[in-house]
């Protein structure tokens, strides 16, 4: 359900609702099988799609921020920022 994008739009207690268990219950699950909560699960497969999309096309950022399932371009810069230490821009430049 995250992968089909359930936390791009969602919050981790709709989701657990559509599970049919609570979110604590839920987030426990992940910690303790992934070392990592629904947020930052989705938050990696939103990156990941996004930097296929750099990789793979020449869409404009703002689209390939969309597309990713960011609710903005300057959010997906942040995530970037943080796990790369360069914006988008710059890693679609160094594919050139």
């Amino acid at each position: 359900m995250i992968e089909q994008g359930a936390l791009d739009h969602g919050d981790v207690t709709t989701l657990a609702d559509r599970l049919g268990v609570g979110a604590r219950h839920l987030s426990r699950l992940f910690a303790e099988h992934l070392d990592a909560s629904p947020l930052q699960v989705a938050l990696s497969r939103r990156v990941q799609r996004a930097k296929r999309l750099i990789d793979a096309t020449d869409l404009p950022i703002a689209l390939v921020a969309e597309r990713a399932g960011f609710s903005s371009a300057r959010r997906m810069s942040a995530a970037f920022a943080r796990l790369y230490g360069r914006s988008p821009s710059a890693l679609r430049n160094r594919r050139f």
